[in-house]
């Protein structure tokens, strides 16, 4: 270790005077901390109630992560109400995730002459705070590059995204607890030692660099300010701002949606009963017509004889209505829309299990990700719950699962399965 503190420190960002900043320092890093300590716990209880949301705990078609073991220590039965729950959960999650980006950008300049300091470590306390750092940063990166990709649609990464943007959550949630703890009262500190309304009004030449700190956030050869604290903190209060109003309208609907400019879902879907929000075509997920045509059948198991009906025999059974939402993880939401068919719960008592503890919804569509799930038995009870065959007054398009489709209170969009061929009643 005293080898490495006599070497001098390599060029560039290393060295001492290559930070500059006359307004970087422990307030306002702290100020962006305080924001952060607030916003990120926010994002991963969502985070966590969306992948409870899921139901993971029937089975693999509804886990993608099988092997989380005690990760999953918190799962329970996902309810049905309110029936905008997951709209609500998803939506903040997605877009206070998306707001927060200015932040952490942010916040990230503020502390980068840390990720540069020489030496590396000087014991072993402080390299085990800066291994924490490592994947602090890390952490934060990775989950929001994921998020915002997955929120347009654009599938890179090298693997299911559900089971690295989870673990993800669990290794960065571990590295924020820990910087926080370690930060907590120098940051509280750091905050009572300015005051926010004097700096609010605090200008370019009055703008005055902090004093030397421990940390060494405070530039040693400071250059002539170009911008002032309260600057930086209206150039990233904007930002948020901006961000909020272009994507907020995803999760809102209504009118908003129009201004919901980085969504990809279509923010005109065109009119009709059948005009609102989908994920993904028939076509996209390699629906064939044939398979949903005239010989469509629907096939009901249980414990007795295979049920097998004509969507014209569904049709001409009693069909009740429910007013519900879609609501997909990518945060994106419709507004209610009023659907007509037959209730799960009495397709579970024509199955011969009126108390069925569970059902399996198979799709026509080629096996993949989500063409079946899983459905607990409080979701097939609930009296919104449908097999829908039509949606405001009209029968279902190709694109909205036609000929059936499930749809149930506060299900994840994607467990609102379309195309349904099978349902398998289990106690």
């Amino acid at each position: 270790m005293r080898r490495v503190e006599q070497t001098p420190p390599p060029p560039g960002p290393f060295r001492p005077g290559f930070w500059r900043s006359p307004i970087r320092g422990p307030w306002l890093t702290s100020v962006f901390g305080l924001v952060l300590l607030v916003g990120i716990p926010i994002l991963f209880v969502t985070g966590a109630l969306s992948y409870a949301a899921y139901n993971p705990g029937l089975g693999t078609l509804n886990d993608q992560t099988p092997d989380k073991g005690l990760l999953g220590f918190y799962l329970f039965d996902w309810p049905t109400h309110p029936y905008w729950l997951y709209r609500l959960t998803q939506g903040v999650h997605v877009t206070l995730g998306v707001v927060l980006v200015p932040v952490v950008l942010a916040k990230l300049w503020s502390v980068i002459p840390k990720l540069f300091e020489w030496p590396p470590a000087r014991s072993a306390a402080q390299a085990l705070e800066r291994l924490s750092l490592l994947a602090l940063v890390g952490g934060v990166v990775f989950e929001f590059v994921t998020g915002i990709l997955n929120i347009q649609l654009y599938y890179v990464f090298p693997g299911s995204f559900y089971t690295l943007h989870f673990y993800g959550a669990w290794v960065f949630i571990a590295a924020f607890v820990v910087h926080a703890s370690l930060k907590l009262r120098r940051m509280t500190r750091a905050l009572r030692s300015r005051n926010l309304l004097t700096e609010m009004r605090t200008g370019l030449d009055d703008t005055q660099p902090e004093p030397p700190d421990p940390d060494g956030l405070v530039a040693l050869g400071r250059a002539a300010p170009t911008t002032t604290r309260r600057g930086a903190l209206a150039m990233v209060g904007g930002g948020s701002l901006l961000l909020l109003v272009v994507t907020a309208g995803q999760s809102i609907g209504g009118r908003l949606r129009g201004t919901a400019l980085l969504a990809p879902h279509n923010r005109d879907p065109g009119s009709g009963p059948n005009g609102f929000q989908i994920n993904k075509t028939a076509a996209a997920v390699g629906i064939n017509p044939a398979r949903v045509g005239p010989d469509w059948r629907l096939e009901i198991h249980g414990p007795g004889p295979m049920l097998v009906l004509t969507r014209a025999q569904l049709l001409a059974m009693p069909q009740h209505a429910a007013a519900l939402p879609i609501a997909c993880v990518e945060g994106w939401s419709t507004p209610d829309q009023r659907w007509n068919g037959l209730r799960l719960a009495d397709l579970a008592a024509l199955a011969g299990i009126p108390d069925a503890g569970s059902v399996l919804v198979e799709s026509v569509q080629p096996p993949g990700p989500y063409s079946s799930v899983v459905l607990r038995g409080n979701q097939i009870h609930d009296p919104r719950s449908l097999l829908a065959l039509r949606v405001n007054g009209a029968d279902l398009s190709l694109d909205h699962g036609y000929p059936a489709r499930v749809i149930v209170p506060a299900n994840p969009g994607v467990n609102n399965t379309k195309w349904v061929h099978r349902l398998t009643f289990r106690t």
